[in-house]
């Protein structure tokens, strides 16, 4: 018979140390620890938790906020590098699958950064990569766009899982192409956005985003959102008042786990830092698809078709076996791709699951 995985999932709610990757890293490393220690198995942290969000892009004029995107890039994390090693040897000390948003540098350019959304095994095998498809608003003045290559379903042992950073979670073919791989766990991670317009209610808009995308694929929706700290003002906002009164207004941020009737299946977290644990149940999902599988038999698929350009999107592309340009593309990480991590891991292995990175 059938078996289905049943596992607690937890979804962490928290600031980052600003602007400082190594401090950042360390906090995740504890909270790692926390949420197994908890009883976890799935962990979601925020959208560029590592090492923070370009909140200036909201409070200052392009020219002043561009010696901020240098900090940023500067205190911004490689992968593969000793920060993505940190939080993999994390993962496989507590047999955890993690989910976090990091700003990573781009590997071809000093202008280049990527929202990105990193999946880590149990085993510390980085999973997958997804790069934000398209930056939201004002956040392209900061990140490049990422492309189809990434837009993947990756089999774990939680399920499969598929992910997208906040904005992301609004685009309807984007959710779909996710949907149609199977997603059966979805992880949405957000940052709190206390400078959009007044009418603008965020938690709630993360609640509803989330809920669709729970209902409509009948699936599990574990949502993480980091929190603006005191320190967080401080830096942004300084003296500059109204900045000051943007980044403290309330109901910014909302963290909880969603089960496949778009209800949460426990108390969603407000604001505070904290985390949420709930649990998820895959078998769950097989009942409400009889009545509306979107996926399946209640689509048409001789009147409706989606392409996803899974190609990777390249300044420059070398000829060669689809395993030479996979590896132009990653950046050259040799052989120890599908390794998982052993002994706490180090430098000299950076597994990744290799079925993402087949062109």
């Amino acid at each position: 018979m059938k078996t289905f995985p049943k596992f607690t999932a937890a979804a962490v709610q928290a600031a980052p140390v600003f602007l400082d990757p190594d401090k950042t890293v360390e906090k995740a490393v504890a909270l790692i620890h926390e949420a197994a220690a908890g009883g976890a198995s799935l962990i979601a942290f925020p959208e560029v938790f590592v090492p923070g969000y370009p909140y200036w892009n909201w409070t200052m004029n392009p020219v002043k906020g561009g010696e901020w995107f240098e900090r940023l890039y500067r205190a911004a994390i490689d992968v593969p590098g000793p920060h993505l090693d940190s939080l993999r040897a994390a993962a496989a000390a507590t047999r955890t699958t993690v989910v976090i948003g990091v700003n990573e540098r781009g590997r071809h350019s000093l202008g280049v950064l990527y929202n990105s959304v990193l999946t880590i095994g149990p085993d510390g095998a980085l999973i997958g990569i997804h790069r934000k498809l398209v930056p939201t608003w004002a956040e392209k003045l900061t990140w490049t766009n990422g492309d189809g290559s990434t837009l993947r379903v990756h089999q774990t042992e939680v399920g499969p899982l598929g992910v997208l950073a906040c904005g992301e979670n609004t685009n309807t073919l984007a959710r779909f192409a996710l949907l149609a791989q199977g997603e059966l766990v979805h992880v949405a991670n957000y940052i709190a956005l206390p400078v959009a317009p007044k009418d603008y209610d965020m938690a709630d808009a993360i609640a509803i985003r989330t809920a669709a995308h729970a209902f409509e694929g009948k699936l599990f929706s574990v949502v993480a959102c980091s929190t603006v700290s005191d320190e967080i003002i401080e830096t942004v906002a300084g003296d500059d008042a109204e900045a000051r009164e943007l980044l403290q207004r309330k109901r910014s941020a909302l963290s909880g786990i969603f089960g496949p009737d778009g209800r949460p299946v426990t108390e969603p977290l407000i604001d505070e830092e904290g985390i949420v644990y709930g649990e998820i149940d895959l078998s769950r999902c097989i009942a409400p698809k009889q009545m509306h599988d979107i996926i399946g038999h209640y689509n048409r698929f001789d009147v409706f078709t989606l392409h996803v350009n899974g190609k990777p999107l390249q300044p420059l592309v070398f000829g060669g076996s689809a395993e030479e340009q996979a590896d132009v593309v990653m950046g050259g990480l040799g052989e120890d791709l599908l390794q998982p991590i052993e002994n706490g891991g180090g430098r000299g292995a950076v597994p990744v699951a290799g079925e993402q990175f087949q062109r």
